[in-house]
C-alpha cells in the first residue's frame, strides 16, 4: 500500500518541478512510511511513498521498464500477478524483482491500455509511456483505492489524496458548492466531483489517457446485472459461493509482513475468518474494538466467533477523545466527509497497526447481497406498484404527502409518487438533510449558488444504466456505483491509511461480484432478511446465532457525544462566529436543531455530525490555516 503523486507537463517541467513533487509526496508519507521515490524528466515527476508489504528488499518506485522509456507509480496490490509473469515470461518478459509493480510494466508493454483486463486486486497506478508522449492512470473496479486528477491545458496532476494536488501551484482550492449540497444530502461527495472545482476523482473502473493535447475518459468494466439470473439450485449456488469466496480469501493472503483480520462478530468479517482459519495458513490474527458505551459494544460476538474458530483475538475496548480525534479525520479525509463509523474504523485500525501490517475485511457484504433495509424497502415498492398499477401506484404516493413522516411506512408511501429511479436515489439521503431541510438551512446567498444543484442526478443514471429490469438488481447496483464506492471505500482507504494498515477486502474481489450479480434476488432477500446465501455459507463455519442474529452497523454514539463529549467543541466551531461569517449557513437554524437535539426534542444526530465535519474541513483543510502543522504531526 503506497502514496502516489506528480505531474507531467508537456511543454516541459518548470524550474523547481522536484521540490514540487517531494512537497506533493512528503505529504502523504502517512501511507507509505518505509520509504520515498522520486522521477523527474524532462516533461515528468513522479513521486512515491511506499508501505513495504512485498518483495521487501526490492520493488521501489517510481519504477521502470529495461530502457527506462516506461514509468510507473502504483498504489495497491495485485493479487493475481504471479499467474500474470508467468504468462508475460513465457512471451519473451524479464523480470528483475518480485514485485507486482513490475507486471504492471510489462503488461502495459505487452497489452497496452489493455492491461487492467486481468488483474485482480485493488490499484490505482499512473503509467508514463515517455516514448509515446502519453499518460495513463487507472482506478480498480470497486475504487477501493483512490486517485484524484487536475488537468488543465498542458499540464496533469495526480495524487492518492487531494492533499498532494494541492501542493501543486497551478492548483486552486476553490471549493464548489453543489459539492457541499450533495455532502449535506448524502454525507460524502459522489464522484466524479470532489469538493474543489479544479480537482476531479478518476472514476471507478475507469481509465484516463492523455495524448496529443486530448483526454480520453472510458469505463472498462461493469458488474453484470443482466436480469438472466441462474437457475442453479440453491446446494449448487451455495457450493459455488463457497469455491468464489475461498479462491478470493485466499488471493488475499498474499504478503511478506504479518497479516491479520478485522473480526466485528458480523456475517460478513465472521465469513472472511472463517474462510481464512480454513485455508490454515497458521493461526488467524484478529482484532475487534468496542466502545465504552454498551449499545455500542459488540465485542461479545466477536469473542464468540473468535473462540469457535481459534484466532489469536485482541480486543480493545475504547473511550475515546474523539474531540481530539475528529480535526485529524477531517485532514485525513481532505473533504468533508460525515459516515460517523468512520470512527470505529480508525480505532479497529489503529489496534490492529499493534500486531500486523495487512488487516482482512468484510466491506462489501451489504451492497452485492441486500444487507440493508433500503434494499427490502425497494422490494415493497416494486411490488406496490406492479400490485396497483402506474396511476394508482402514483396517486397513493401523492395522497401520503398529508400523512407525517414520523408514521411509519409514510415515507415509502410518498416514494410512490415518484420515479422508481428518483425513489432509489432519495432512500440513500434519508436521515440526513433531505431537500427542505437543506433549502431551510441556506442563507439566500447560498441558495442561489445551489439552485442548479441536483445531488441524485448521478444515482438516477446508474439505476437507468442497470441492464436489469429487476428493482432489487437495479437497488444494488446503484449502491455498488454510488455509496460503497464514495462512502465505504474512502471510509476504509482513509482511516487505514491514516495509521499505515493496508485494507483488504476479499468481498470485493470483482469475480466473486460477477457471481453475486446474477445470484437471483430470491436467494439475497428470503422472509424479510437480506443476505440469505452468505448466511447460508456462514453456517458452515460458525454457530447459529452469530448468523441469525439482528444486523448491527459499525456505529459510533454519535447523539450521545454530541450531548456530551463533543459539545464544547461543536458549540465553539458552530457559534464563535466564523460560520455566520462565511455565508454560506443560516446559524439561526443551526441553533435550533442544536437545541433540539440538546434538549432530547428530536434526534439530530447524522445532521449535526454532517454540520460539525463540514466546518472542521474548513478550518483543517479549505481556509489552509491547519494543513502544514497537521502533516507535520501525522509524519512524527
Amino acid at each position: 500500500m503506497c502514496g502516489i503523486a506528480g505531474f507531467i507537463s508537456f511543454d516541459g517541467l518548470p524550474e523547481g518541478a522536484a521540490a514540487i513533487a517531494t512537497s506533493m509526496r512528503d505529504v502523504l508519507t502517512h501511507r507509505g512510511p518505509d520509504e520515498a521515490g522520486l522521477h523527474c524528466d524532462q516533461f515528468a515527476a513522479l513521486a512515491h511513498r511506499r508501505l513495504s508489504i512485498v518483495d521487501l528488499g526490492n520493488g521501489q518506485q517510481p519504477m521502470c521498464n529495461e530502457d527506462g522509456s516506461v514509468w510507473v507509480v502504483f498504489n495497491g496490490e495485485i493479487y493475481n500477478h504471479a499467474e500474470i509473469r508467468r504468462r508475460l515470461e513465457s512471451l519473451g518478459h524479464r523480470y528483475r524483482t518480485q514485485s507486482d509493480t513490475e507486471t504492471i510494466i510489462h503488461a502495459y508493454e505487452q497489452w497496452g491500455d489493455d492491461c487492467v483486463r486481468d488483474f485482480r486486486g485493488m490499484f490505482a497506478f499512473v503509467i508514463w509511456d515517455s516514448r509515446a508522449g502519453r499518460v495513463l492512470l487507472v482506478r480498480d473496479r470497486l475504487g477501493v483505492k483512490p486517485l484524484f486528477y487536475h488537468l488543465d491545458g498542458s499540464t496533469l496532476v495526480f495524487g492518492s489524496e487531494l492533499k498532494a494536488l494541492l501542493q501543486h501551484p497551478a492548483v486552486r482550492r476553490e471549493w464548489d458548492p453543489e459539492a457541499i449540497d450533495a455532502f449535506l444530502a448524502f454525507q460524502y461527495i459522489p464522484s466524479p466531483v470532489s469538493i474543489y472545482r479544479h480537482i476531479a476523482k478518476l472514476p471507478a473502473a475507469h481509465m484516463l489517457v492523455v495524448e496529443g493535447g486530448h483526454a480520453r475518459l472510458r469505463r472498462y468494466w461493469t458488474l453484470p446485472f443482466d436480469g438472466d439470473a441462474w437457475t442453479d439450485t440453491e446446494p449448487v449456488l451455495l457450493d459455488r459461493l463457497e469455491e468464489v469466496v475461498t479462491e478470493s480469501v485466499e488471493l488475499r493472503l498474499m504478503s511478506d509482513v504479518p497479516l491479520g483480520a478485522f473480526l466485528s462478530g458480523g456475517i460478513d468479517s465472521s465469513l472472511v475468518v472463517a474462510v481464512m482459519a480454513r485455508l490454515n495458513r497458521g493461526r488467524v490474527v484478529t482484532t475487534s474494538v468496542g466502545f465504552d458505551e454498551h449499545a455500542y459494544n459488540e465485542l461479545q460476538h466477536a469473542r464468540i466467533v473468535a473462540t469457535h474458530l481459534g484466532t489469536e483475538q485482541h480486543e480493545h475496548v475504547v473511550s475515546p477523545r474523539v474531540a481530539d480525534l475528529l480535526p485529524r479525520l477531517a485532514w485525513h479525509f481532505d473533504e468533508p466527509f460525515a459516515d460517523s463509523s468512520m470512527v470505529p474504523t480508525y480505532y479497529v485500525s489503529e489496534a490492529a497497526r499493534r500486531h500486523v501490517t495487512v488487516a482482512l475485511s468484510g466491506d462489501g457484504g451489504d451492497e452485492l447481497w441486500a444487507g440493508y433495509a433500503r434494499h427490502r424497502v425497494e422490494l415493497w415498492e416494486a411490488r406496490v406498484r406492479e400490485g396497483l398499477g402506474a396511476p394508482a401506484a402514483r396517486a397513493a404516493g401523492l395522497m401520503g404527502r398529508y400523512l407525517p413522516l414520523r408514521m411509519k411506512g409514510v415515507r415509502s408511501l410518498r416514494h410512490l409518487a415518484l420515479t422508481p429511479a428518483d425513489a432509489c436515489a432519495r432512500k440513500h439521503a434519508y436521515s440526513f438533510f433531505e431537500d427542505g431541510d437543506r433549502a431551510a438551512l441556506y442563507t439566500p446567498a447560498f441558495a442561489a449558488e445551489t439552485r442548479d444543484a441536483d445531488p441524485f442526478r448521478g444515482f438516477r443514471a446508474a439505476y437507468e444504466d442497470c441492464p436489469s429490469p429487476d428493482a432489487l438488481d437495479r437497488a444494488l447496483y446503484v449502491d455498488a456505483n454510488t455509496y460503497l464506492i464514495d462512502d465505504i471505500m474512502t471510509k476504509v482507504d482513509r482511516t487505514s491509511m491514516a495509521v499505515s494498515l493496508e485494507a483488504r477486502e476479499p468481498l470485493l474481489d470483482h469475480r466473486l461480484l460477477e457471481f453475486a450479480a446474477r445470484v437471483p434476488g430470491a436467494l439475497k432477500v428470503r422472509q424479510g432478511q437480506g443476505k440469505y446465501l452468505l448466511r447460508r455459507l456462514l453456517e458452515r463455519y460458525v454457530p447459529a446465532p452469530i448468523v441469525n442474529r439482528p444486523k448491527h452497523g459499525f456505529e459510533a454514539p454519535i447523539g450521545y457525544w454530541l450531548r456530551t463529549a463533543l459539545k464544547p467543541l461543536a458549540g465553539d466551531l458552530f457559534f464563535d462566529g466564523r460560520m455566520r461569517n462565511r455565508g454560506l449557513l443560516d446559524v439561526t437554524a443551526v441553533e435550533r436543531i442544536w437545541r433540539e437535539h440538546q434538549s432530547g426534542a428530536k434526534d439530530h444526530r447524522h445532521r449535526l455530525w454532517s454540520l460539525l465535519m463540514l466546518e472542521l474541513w474548513f478550518r483543517e483543510c479549505a481556509e489552509g490555516t491547519m494543513t502544514r502543522r497537521r502533516a507535520a504531526e501525522v509524519a512524527a
